[in-house]
């Protein structure tokens, strides 16, 4: 009788013996290691100034937290990278922890970029407008700003002051007469020569000043040549300066709230409650709030104050330009580290204070004060989210209320410029940063073919969820599928489905009713009758809020990729030509039709067209023409 060999295969050994293994292969380098799991997933990453010291710790199950503990039961196997210094090893760890997002670390959830205001440097009269991403536009950029409406604030006012243009240079080249900001006093109208470049130049130099918090010089130099404009009898021009004295003061009266003993800073608070964290992020520039974000870091329980600000400083900062201050509201394990770390990523000294008194006090208490209510606000909509997400399953004949719901809808203009959509929700609201959109590619699909575009869609979909993650452990598989449609949208993602084998997975088409009225919405499901819930059933609106978030989703990207197709141009596929070319281009000829047409020599005469350019543009278009 011959026994089998996978029957008798030894479990994976797990806990300090394996970790205590190690120790012989390290020495008290400084480093990064990783923890990880019987099937090699990571469950921590952390950093050491002595790996080896550092690692005799987990060699032992006493003196942990509950947390702790049960990591190094899990470990089964470690990695680790030496380095050359433990600032190194700081700045290596909060990438890995961004990038493998393990476990037991304290995570940064809410990645995105900050605005900025840009002050254009290609132009006569520089255009003033919000910012995001990469710096690769030349001029002077302000920020970072909380959010866009942080920005948008801000360029009111800046409007209502200095009277800079907004307008794209294309829009500022067409115009023959003065557009509705002229006339409402937000602009100066350089567009038709309301204002010549010297003036317009100082306008912006002021507005400059007024983004480094240099509003006193402004006042008194418009205060003296509005002194000067009436003593000359040039009431008009009087008048017009006095209006800006006027909005200047306004502005700096809403900004009374600004401190007057920090100049640039970052005020960073964190209040823990129940195992969730919120951490309130004030940007201080130029002596002025530029408004707040709130964060809420991927926590556990029995995590210290000191670990999960440090975390939030390391990852926050990883692809961010760091201010001159960072005021806590509590101390962190490593600050001299961090420190260090964040003055060589800025270039020049950054401080990390947890002050006790005085106006810094008071800015981490009014920050703190935002952390906990916005904590306990997002406790109580995760509770109502739990609720319905169990009505949820009720309604639908789920075994267990979805942990991930996924809602997929299409949008086109009768085939044109068609895209599907996905957006997801959970426990925790809609998850915006996993939601995706789909060009349709479909050659063979017949204009308008909705059911061929869904089909497309969830076969992309199942097959990149299938590549990515064959044994569902990731958390990317939906536990419930929502569709908008009827009996004929199911019918085609259940082939779909059945094709990939994933029919355990439960979909519910969403269809509206005879009257197409919010509120008749009718459900349907394979095999089973379509059925309504009652009209005020708190399940139904929040099946709507699914529904019509799917919607907004789709609808926005099909506008983005129409009015990209819209402002599309011959010029787009030639190569060498990029943005700023192509402006120049079409500034200079008109239209892209003219550039097509034009000679060699007249290519040639465009500022910033090289003549290599130029014979590229011009063979492009001649060999297809």
């Amino acid at each position: 009788m011959t026994s089998d060999p996978e029957a008798e295969q030894a479990p994976v050994l797990t806990g300090p013996d394996v970790i205590q293994g190690y120790l012989r292969t390290l020495d008290s380098s400084p480093g990064v290691y990783r923890m990880l799991d019987a099937e090699s997933r990571v469950l921590y990453v952390g950093k050491a100034r002595n790996l080896r010291a550092r690692v005799s710790n987990y060699a032992r199950m006493t003196g942990h937290s509950p947390r702790i503990a049960r990591m190094i039961s899990m470990t089964a196997s470690m990695m680790f990278l030496t380095t050359r210094t433990e600032t190194e090893a700081l700045l290596l760890e909060q990438n890995l922890i961004k990038q493998l997002k393990p476990k037991f670390n304290v995570l940064l959830r809410d990645d995105k970029s900050f605005p900025n205001i840009l002050v254009t440097a290609e132009h006569d009269y520089p255009q003033i407008k919000k910012h995001r991403g990469a710096k690769k536009e030349k001029g002077a950029y302000y920020g970072p700003f909380a959010s866009a409406g942080a920005v948008n604030r801000t360029l009111n006012q800046l409007q209502r002051v200095f009277l800079l243009r907004d307008c794209s240079n294309a829009m500022f080249e067409s115009r023959t007469r003065p557009c509705l900001q002229y006339q409402i006093k937000r602009c100066s109208a350089p567009c038709v020569g309301k204002i010549d470049p010297a003036d317009y130049g100082q306008t912006v130099k002021d507005a400059e000043k007024f983004l480094t918090g240099k509003t006193t010089d402004i006042q008194a130099r418009l205060a003296g040549e509005m002194q000067a404009a009436s003593e000359a009898m040039e009431f008009e021009r009087a008048a017009a300066l006095r209006d800006r004295i006027k909005a200047l003061t306004q502005v700096q009266t809403v900004q009374g709230i600004n401190p007057q003993t920090v100049q640039e800073a970052d005020v960073i608070a964190l209040h823990l409650d129940g195992g969730q964290a919120c951490v309130q992020v004030f940007f201080i520039r130029a002596g002025q709030n530029w408004g707040n974000r709130d964060y809420y870091p991927r926590v556990g329980d029995h995590v210290a104050e000191a670990e999960v600000l440090e975390a939030f400083v390391g990852q926050f900062y990883d692809t961010r330009e760091p201010p001159r201050q960072l005021i806590l509201s509590h101390g962190i394990e490593n600050p001299d580290l961090m420190a260090e770390a964040l003055s060589g990523k800025l270039g020049r000294k950054v401080e990390l204070l947890v002050p006790q008194r005085g106006e810094k006090a008071e800015l981490v208490g009014g920050a703190l004060r935002n952390a906990r209510e916005s904590l306990a606000r997002k406790m109580a909509e995760s509770a109502t989210q739990t609720k319905l997400l169990k009505g949820l399953a009720e309604a639908f004949g789920l075994e267990a209320p979805p942990a991930r719901v996924e809602v997929y809808d299409n949008s086109h203009i009768q085939g044109a410029f068609a895209v599907g959509a996905m957006i997801v929700a959970g426990p925790e609201g809609f998850l915006k940063n996993q939601y995706r959109k789909f060009n349709i590619r479909g050659d063979a699909l017949t204009p308008g073919d909705d059911f061929g575009m869904m089909k497309e869609v969830l076969t992309r979909r199942f097959k990149r969820l299938i590549k990515e993650d064959p044994e569902r452990k990731e958390g990317h598989w939906p536990d419930l599928l929502l569709i908008d449609g009827g009996a004929g949208q199911v019918s085609a993602v259940r082939e779909i489905m059945t094709e990939f084998g994933v029919e355990d997975i439960p979909m519910v088409g969403v269809a509206k009713g005879l009257d197409r009225d919010a509120g008749k919405e009718e459900f349907h499901r394979t095999g089973k009758q379509p059925f309504a819930l009652r009209h005020n059933d708190p399940v139904l609106y929040f099946v709507q809020r699914l529904r019509d978030e799917a919607h907004r989703f789709a609808i926005g990207t099909h506008r983005a990729k129409r009015a990209k197709s819209v402002g599309a141009t011959p010029l787009d596929d030639v190569p060498g030509v990029g943005a700023a070319r192509k402006r120049a281009l079409l500034a200079h000829f008109g239209s892209a039709k003219a550039v097509a047409r034009a000679n060699l020599a007249d290519l040639k005469a465009v500022e910033g067209v090289s003549g290599a350019l130029a014979e590229k543009i011009y063979d492009f278009f001649h060999e297809r023409g």
